[in-house]
């Protein structure tokens, strides 16, 4: 019975995706969107989505989709992908920031945050608004290098999509 549910489990990942990653990019390719076009889209999807702010992700891709001409949907798929890393890298780049502005760093607590913010939202941003700008300044630096390195790991792999696309198949 493990045997079956572990297969069941693997054909459920490969939809997952098929569905939400290599189709919108198979998609968009059919639609007559460039491969760098798309990998530009994954690669700002990816930097954009781990912005050191809660809450201000989903505001700057669509600007940025915008502004850039990119997909939004496809921009909003890569962003929502990499929302676990969002939260594990908000202190990273607050620590990062900090010590780039030779200020002593502050004591942090995930519950203690979460608490102060619900007790007070305005005191909570007087209290920290700082610190945040300094992980926005490290962010800032850490930026242009992800989005070049992301773009060229992902552009053969578009590429690869793009031909089995082009021959009527789903590339895996």
């Amino acid at each position: 019975m493990t045997a079956l549910a572990g297969s069941a489990e693997n054909v459920s990942r490969e939809k997952w995706w098929r569905r939400w990653l290599l189709t919108p990019v198979r998609n968009q390719l059919r639609q007559g969107m460039s491969v760098e076009r798309i990998s530009w889209t994954i690669s700002l999807g990816f930097v954009l989505g781990v912005f050191p702010v809660m809450g201000t992700t989903s505001w700057i891709c669509l600007f940025a989709a915008w502004a850039l001409k990119l997909n939004q949907a496809l921009l909003h798929v890569f962003k929502a992908l990499v929302y676990p890393l969002h939260l594990a890298l908000i202190l990273v780049f607050i620590r990062m920031g900090q010590r780039l502005w030779g200020v002593p760093l502050i004591a942090y607590s995930i519950p203690d945050l979460l608490h102060k913010f619900k007790d007070d939202p305005l005191q909570f941003a007087r209290d920290f608004g700082l610190a945040a700008l300094q992980g926005v300044s490290a962010w800032l630096l850490f930026a242009p290098f992800a989005a070049l390195l992301i773009k060229w790991m992902v552009t053969p792999l578009v590429r690869k999509v793009a031909k089995a696309a082009k021959k009527g198949k789903v590339a895996a």
